[in-house]
């Protein structure tokens, strides 16, 4: 009986540890946050110019979680969004020469004697952070580790030094730098090494967990494969999958699937079809990519059965919308997943061409203010040119461009280059400066002009969707999707909440009423079942 109560004492403990664990584990957008936070307390410095927080209490950040679920990514958010700097290595690719610098005899004198003295030269991580802080002027910044539970023998104590006492061998991480690692939990590879006491007491450790709903709005925003999205929103639980067989380790990761995406993409354009075989070179899970290979055949289908194009043109003829009604559930979800991919497609065009336009006034406006304190319009908008080409390269290096940022100083930067041309022209020819900046308002009206027809053209494209699954479904489950849909989009969401469009506000005022609904009847529910 003793026996028998301690075993089941000791498996109410492992029961209760899991569950703690799991209380403790969150998802990736919410890990970006806290680390976020944690990088701006760090980095707050009183009226002396001094961190708040001194540097040998800004705690190292561990970051733990499953292979491929955006752990690097969401570095290169936090660094573009903060505004500072990021060197990131897999110190697995390293050795311990690497990590702590090679050995050289140097002559000390000790006491009147003098002695060889082993010293190292400069880190290659830690030169790699001076060589970034030199390209960008920027001085802070973060600097990443990646799979540091799994070092070699030689390297481990390397890196328990580095999380305790911020050095690689007699180097030290510069001020105003924070730490950031991250490991896979040893579920995920055998060569972990566990952390001792002393070094956890020294760090913030975050335990993270797929997440599709998460990853789904990151997905929208990097423009993943319609496909791929649609896919998934049926079969979530191939979203991220590890599983052992007699064949070895099978997986499907978040990582798997936004690079099946580009290549998908890459595919399209050459006029090729993705076949299972090159679906199972990125999802590595037989059954996962067998499936998901033959959903993208039927996916192509629909695409052309659809006319998927001719609907959001507004040419959709009859037989399509009677074969729709009659078609399985997923097909319709299918059928939705086309219009919503080829609509966020418009969507993020125009976002990018927004602010293109946008960025390109404040420049011009900015050209206008320098000639109207005297300064020649060729001179002064050489001087424009010239900050916008260094502000360019300065974010480049540091990486702090997103894409459509990325575009958009680039067109700008063409802009501006075609303009100067014609300003150093007009004014061999005698033009006055009124003359020069009006012809280059003129280039910039056909611009604008052409925002203003992708926004009518998306408008109408987005409108037809609407009539055609009206047509088709009229107010139902399908509809109630294809709205959840837009509203995951943050390209969507700001086009409609710019430009409008009745269709959406009436459906989606009505899937937030039933929402609220259910939730006053689960609340309501609750209520009795505590009574």
């Amino acid at each position: 009986d003793l026996h028998k109560a301690i075993r089941r004492q000791r498996q109410m403990c492992i029961r209760d540890s899991k569950h703690t664990k799991r209380e403790l584990q969150m998802n990736i957008k919410r890990a970006k946050q806290e680390i976020k936070d944690a990088i701006e307390a760090y980095l707050i410095k009183d009226a002396y110019g001094e961190y708040c927080i001194p540097s040998i209490r800004q705690r190292p950040i561990l970051l733990m979680g499953p292979p491929g679920i955006g752990k690097t990514q969401i570095m290169e958010q936090i660094a573009r969004e903060c505004e500072i700097n990021l060197v990131s290595y897999t110190i697995t690719h390293h050795t311990r020469q690497s990590a702590v610098g090679l050995p050289f005899i140097r002559e000390k004198e000790y006491g009147g004697k003098s002695h060889s003295v082993t010293e190292y030269t400069m880190s290659e991580i830690i030169s790699s952070v001076y060589d970034r802080m030199e390209e960008t002027k920027i001085k802070e910044g973060i600097l990443f580790i990646d799979e540091i539970n799994c070092v070699s023998e030689t390297l481990a104590p390397t890196m328990l030094q580095f999380l305790q006492c911020k050095t690689f061998g007699n180097q030290s991480v510069p001020k105003g730098w924070i730490i950031v690692a991250a490991g896979n939990p040893p579920e995920y590879n055998k060569s972990v090494r566990e952390f001792d006491v002393v070094t956890l007491d020294r760090i913030r450790r975050i335990d993270v967990e797929e997440d599709f709903g998460v990853w789904k709005e990151y997905a929208y925003s990097a423009g993943i494969h319609p496909a791929v999205i649609s896919y998934l929103d049926i079969h979530k639980d191939n979203f991220y999958r590890m599983e052992t067989s007699v064949d070895g380790r099978m997986f499907a990761t978040a990582r798997g699937w936004e690079d099946l995406s580009q290549f998908l993409y890459a595919y399209e354009k050459l006029g090729k079809r993705a076949d299972r075989e090159v679906v199972g070179q990125y999802i590595q899970h037989g059954k996962a990519a067998r499936d998901f290979a033959n959903y993208l055949e039927l996916f192509e289908k629909y695409r052309t059965d659809y006319r998927i194009e001719e609907v959001l043109a507004g040419h959709f003829e009859k037989f399509a919308v009677d074969k729709l009604k009659l078609a399985s559930f997923d097909e319709k979800f299918s059928v939705v997943g086309l219009l919503v991919g080829h609509l966020g497609t418009r969507f993020y065009a125009y976002y990018e061409m927004d602010l293109y336009v946008t960025t390109l006034y404040e420049k011009l406006k900015g050209w206008k203010r320098e000639m109207g304190e005297g300064t020649s319009p060729s001179a002064s908008l050489a001087l424009l040119l010239d900050r916008e080409q260094a502000d360019y390269e300065r974010k480049e290096n540091a990486g702090q461009f997103t894409a459509p940022a990325r575009h958009a100083a680039v067109k700008t930067i063409g802009f501006l280059k075609a303009r100067l041309k014609e300003a150093e022209a007009g004014e061999r020819e005698g033009l006055v400066p009124e003359e020069i900046f009006t012809g280059a308002a003129g280039y910039f009206g056909q611009e604008s002009a052409k925002r203003e027809n992708m926004v009518l053209e998306t408008g109408g494209a987005l409108q037809n969707a609407f009539d055609f699954l009206e047509l088709a479904f009229g107010d139902s489950q399908e509809m109630v999707i294809f709205i959840t849909e837009l509203n995951t989009n943050p390209y969507s969401i700001q086009f409609i909440s710019e430009n409008g469009c009745d269709s959406y506000y009436k459906y989606n005022k009505k899937l937030l009423f039933e929402e609220e609904q259910r939730n006053i009847l689960k609340e309501l529910d609750d209520i009795e079942n505590d009574l």
